[in-house]
């Protein structure tokens, strides 16, 4: 599992559009993994992203969220919900395990496999600079841009 201070080596995903995308970039960047696209919670995290979105950008800073949801389905969302960064789709789960955030999860006393909601900051040396784990929505998009800011 992936941790503060870790190096990320490159990895490729396709996004909405079906386009290869090479992880991470020469740019400050944010991964946010989000478990399922156009539910409640994945929504207002992903438009609060969009809302800030030229904010980052002023900050050398890119946005790619990642989930398990097909290309077609990453393509739906970001087309209801016009958002205009990267949607990546890890199928497999192999990029998800390897940032420990494809974990067992509990409802209604049934237990099951998911993307446990997480954000990380890779910097340009490719060093993962901040981790949160088991992300909870409401203000987690100002807190992301706080520390952008003071790095």
């Amino acid at each position: 599992m992936l941790q503060e201070g870790d190096r990320l080596s490159n990895f490729k995903l396709l996004n909405q559009d079906e386009e290869i995308v090479k992880v991470p970039s020469n740019d400050l960047l944010i991964i946010y993994f989000y478990p399922k696209a156009d539910t409640p919670g994945c929504t207002k995290e992903s438009c609060e992203f969009q809302t800030n979105l030229k904010k980052f950008n002023n900050l050398k800073t890119q946005i790619v969220g990642i989930s398990k949801d097909s290309v077609a389905k990453q393509k739906k969302f970001a087309q209801k919900f016009n958002l205009k960064f990267n949607l990546l789709s890890d199928e497999s789960t192999d990029i998800c395990e390897k940032f420990g955030v494809w974990v067992e999860k509990s409802m209604y006393g049934k237990k099951y496999y998911g993307i446990e909601r997480s954000t990380f900051v890779i910097g340009k040396n490719k060093k993962i600079l901040k981790a949160w784990r088991k992300v909870k929505v409401n203000n987690h998009v100002d807190e992301v841009m706080s520390f952008i800011k003071s790095f």
